[in-house]
């Protein structure tokens, strides 16, 4: 490990391209897939590159390590009591964010052009406005999670993280055959979302959003908090499948042992309710998508924690009650970060339609340095 932490190992694989830094919960070829823990530190090298290492590689990108990540991709922070805490280059007193810490920050550091996270309830947009960067959730299923800790998810979808819009979507054309950048729309229409987001949060989220010179107009969208909760009920489940069989490991962080242990007692009638949120949420977001271009909310409902002030669980996982839902739902989002500030503006866009997302970013960016 670097001093920063960012980083679990620096090497350099493929070719000329842009610089990546990829995830330690995504197989690289002789090179060990920890999560991030301990526990997993004598697992054997992978044997195959993960789909989307496989088309970096393809696409001429040079990958230049693999980057340090909440334990199990199982928490919020980023704080890692093994391989320590990456630092957050822009706000260094703030978490980095979790679970996809290290490659927030490397890209954030200038030590990648791009990386590479996963986000299964906010892990690449929860780190992307901690650090100050750009930061895509994907589609659900619109990259591949093949060669992906863990294999079997309906919530978790590989991104990106960029220092611009540009930057995500030269990753997306790399890791995704079917993505091709659209053109830059001449205005847009942007529905804001009423949240539980603090005040403060949701005035500088919306005034920058009107300076950017984008059309404004409120959109109803119910069911936002039970998706939040619908959304930690069926992660929970999906967890405990996943690592469930390493609770008692002795190496493994009490944070991630004590949700591991809440994950065990998740019933199958809560997440069956749990789903059927997930469909009514689905048809939720649809319908407030219609007639606008993106939705808008604030990516975080308040100011990230400084390392020193966790506070207890519930608190720390408030901070995923906006972004958690759209993996419920399944829609693309992308974190676009306020000016010397860790906050940022969440855009959610269609189902499928990544392309069309990233060009009203694009526009919403360019807006905002006018």
């Amino acid at each position: 490990m670097t001093s920063d932490n960012i980083f679990v190992e620096r090497f350099e694989l493929g070719g000329t391209g842009p610089t990546v830094a990829v995830k330690d919960c995504i197989d690289i070829a002789g090179k060990r897939t920890s999560v991030g823990s301990e526990a997993l530190s004598e697992a054997p090298p992978a044997a195959a590159h993960a789909a989307v290492v496989a088309a970096l590689i393809a696409g001429g990108a040079r990958i230049v390590g693999k980057t340090n990540m909440h334990e199990f991709a199982y928490g919020v922070t980023g704080v890692n009591r093994w391989l320590g805490t990456p630092i957050n280059p822009n706000f260094p007193k703030l978490i980095p964010g979790g679970s996809s810490s290290g490659s927030a920050a490397a890209v954030a550091a200038g030590l990648a052009e791009i990386a590479i996270g996963t986000d299964t309830g906010g892990s690449i947009r929860m780190p992307a406005t901690c650090c100050g960067v750009f930061g895509l959730k994907p589609s659900f299923g619109r990259v591949s999670r093949e060669g992906c800790i863990p294999a079997d998810s309906s919530l978790d979808c590989v991104g990106p993280f960029a220092r611009d819009v540009a930057g995500i979507e030269t990753a997306m054309a790399l890791i995704d055959p079917t993505f091709v950048p659209a053109g830059r729309p001449a205005s847009v229409r942007i529905g804001w979302v009423e949240s539980s987001a603090d005040a403060e949060i949701a005035e500088a989220v919306l005034a920058e959003l009107r300076r950017s010179g984008a059309e404004i107009v409120p959109v109803d969208l119910p069911g936002l908090d039970q998706a939040f909760e619908a959304g930690i009920t069926i992660m929970a489940a999906e967890a405990w499948s996943t690592f469930g069989d390493l609770v008692e490991d002795p190496r493994i962080g009490a944070d991630v042992r004590a949700r591991l242990l809440g994950a065990s007692k998740v019933s199958a009638a809560q997440l069956a309710e749990a789903e059927k949120m997930r469909t009514r949420f689905i048809a939720a977001v649809d319908q407030a998508l219609a007639g606008v271009d993106a939705l808008a909310l604030p990516a975080l409902p308040a100011l990230p924690p400084a390392l020193d002030d966790l506070g207890d669980a519930a608190r720390m996982l408030r901070l995923t009650s906006l972004i958690r839902p759209f993996n419920v739902s399944g829609h693309p989002a992308l974190a676009i970060p306020l000016a010397g500030r860790p906050v940022a503006i969440q855009l959610v866009g269609r189902r499928n339609d990544d392309e069309t997302l990233c060009a009203v970013g694009a526009r919403v960016e360019q807006g905002l340095a006018a």
